[in-house]
């Protein structure tokens, strides 16, 4: 009788450890982990089983994302047919989700792969293999999300306790054995920020006085608005730690006096209320002042036509479906009948406002009531020429274009400062002249921190031309840069340029 021809089994070899501590050793977690395999896969040479070279290793990235580097390799592989056979030293150095695992066995199943775990016997090609793996990807998945309250848990009574428990050292303390210690030197620039608010009352202007100065933050940038006003709302220079909204006590000494804290943040929120003046009326500079023939409100409209936006003022009596009640005018271009206005009267917005009543549409003219002293009013109105016409007879009236919003060119700055710092720490790493630990220090921030930040360091050119020139979209954020990003270029494109 004939042997049965073995088939060749391509076998790959998958590891992962989910910190970076101890990763440096000559013999580390990964280094384990692959000789133990390899030693599997040699005992099964009798069954065609054969090591392919290359290694597929992630170090200190979490089991709970599909987002890692040498994993989405491994992938790529198996789609491209060149492995048979995926090994690994325990099912959990795959994934701790039993939602992605269920994933990667679709997959592997799809290409005719089969995977195999060197502690754990099972066969995932047997329904009992498969109920065997479910019931330990659960317990995996339950194991990471207990660890994760753990430290949850930990963080909120260490906050409580008023322990700062590490990230971005707040200006004018430094950062002494995980305490927070206050800088003398920087202190004092904190109470002139605080100050110059009080004095000025702009973050803007806050922002101007520092620059003229040629005051610079502790790694020699300008002050920004976003990162004045964070500094405005520090309840860290008043001795106190935020968690969850609440706040409590801290352990280290305060900068900023309460009556000071107290009188700048009041004038924040004042400026806040004004700011949230609704759009449209920022806009739509005749709002609330221009009435139809009838009596009735004008109110801001617009409309969105192939790209281009429209905008309009129409009377209440339209809106409300009471078009029999309507004036003769219903409708207006807001363009139009504002040029007629700003061409009459050439003030500015808030002047207009205060010295105009109210105006009346009609036909051919606008009846416009102005202010005399206070609420007096004028004892007659002033008349302008206005040739209204239907919208169908009209032709090239300037509109805005409709566009979605775009990226702030403060938060825009602070991205690709954030893109090249990461580089430089990325390039250090490469080269060996730096540590994750020795940036922590040089930076004055946590290791987390550090590593959560290192893939900005691996954007796509055309992510970066967008954020640098003003066309990427306004909700682009470090944290939703760094949060699961993509190896590959394109993916990268598609989730933050498609939005």
């Amino acid at each position: 009788m004939r042997e049965p021809v073995v088939k060749p089994q391509r076998c790959a070899i998958y590891t992962r450890k989910s910190t970076e501590h101890n990763l440096d050793l000559a013999f580390n977690s990964l280094d384990a982990q692959r000789e133990a395999c390899e030693a599997y896969i040699k005992s099964q040479s009798h069954e065609g089983w054969r090591l392919l070279p290359a290694h597929y290793d992630d170090g200190g990235l979490s089991g709970a994302s599909l987002e890692r580097p040498a994993l989405q390799l491994l992938l790529d592989a198996v789609r491209s047919g060149g492995i048979d056979t995926v090994v690994v030293y325990k099912v959990d150095r795959l994934t701790r989700s039993l939602a992605d695992f269920a994933k990667l066995v679709e997959l592997f199943d799809e290409h005719g792969v089969s995977f195999v775990s060197v502690t754990q016997s099972f066969n995932t090609t047997s329904s009992m293999g498969r109920l065997t793996l479910n019931v330990l990807l659960s317990f995996a998945q339950f194991e990471r999300e207990v660890i994760g309250e753990r430290v949850r848990d930990k963080i909120a009574a260490s906050k409580r306790r008023g322990l700062w428990m590490g990230g971005t050292v707040p200006l004018g303390y430094r950062n002494e054995n995980k305490r927070l210690v206050v800088e003398d030197n920087d202190a004092d620039l904190v109470r002139r920020i605080f100050q110059l608010y009080l004095d000025l009352g702009s973050v803007g202007a806050v922002v101007k006085a520092l620059d003229a100065e040629r005051v610079r933050t502790r790694k020699g940038h300008r002050f920004g608005v976003g990162a004045t006003a964070q500094i405005l709302n520090n309840r860290s220079y008043l001795g106190e730690i935020v968690w969850k909204g609440e706040v409590h006590k801290a352990e280290h000494e305060p900068i900023i006096d309460a009556e000071t804290f107290t009188a700048v943040r009041d004038k924040l929120a004042a400026a806040a209320i004004k700011r949230r003046e609704p759009a449209r009326n920022r806009v739509f500079i005749l709002a609330g002042l221009l009435h139809d023939d009838a009596g009735h409100h004008m109110s801001p409209s617009h409309a969105n036509k192939k790209g281009v936006r429209y905008r309009y003022y129409v009377s209440q009596a339209l809106i409300q479906h009471r078009k029999a009640e309507a004036g003769t005018i219903a409708r207006v271009s807001a363009p139009e009948i504002e040029t007629a206005v700003t061409d009459a009267f050439p003030w500015e917005k808030a002047e207009l406002r205060n010295r105009i009543a109210r105006i009346t549409l009609q036909r051919d003219r606008l009846a416009v009531e102005l202010k005399l002293n206070g609420d007096n009013l004028a004892p007659e109105p002033v008349t302008i020429p206005f040739a209204w016409q239907p919208q169908g007879r009209r032709k090239g009236i300037a509109h805005e274009p409709s566009q979605r919003p775009r990226l702030d060119p403060s938060a825009s700055q602070a991205i690709l400062m954030a893109i090249g710092r990461a580089r430089r720490w990325m390039a250090g790493l490469i080269d060996g002249s730096t540590s994750i630990e020795d940036i922590a220090a040089r930076e004055e921030m946590g290791d987390r921190n550090v590593r959560r930040l290192l893939p900005l360091a691996c954007f796509s050119p055309n992510i970066i031309r967008a954020i640098a020139d003003g066309t990427a979209p306004a909700n682009l954020t470090i944290t939703s840069l760094t949060a699961a990003l993509p190896h590959d270029w394109a993916a990268q494109e598609r989730r933050f340029l498609s939005v």
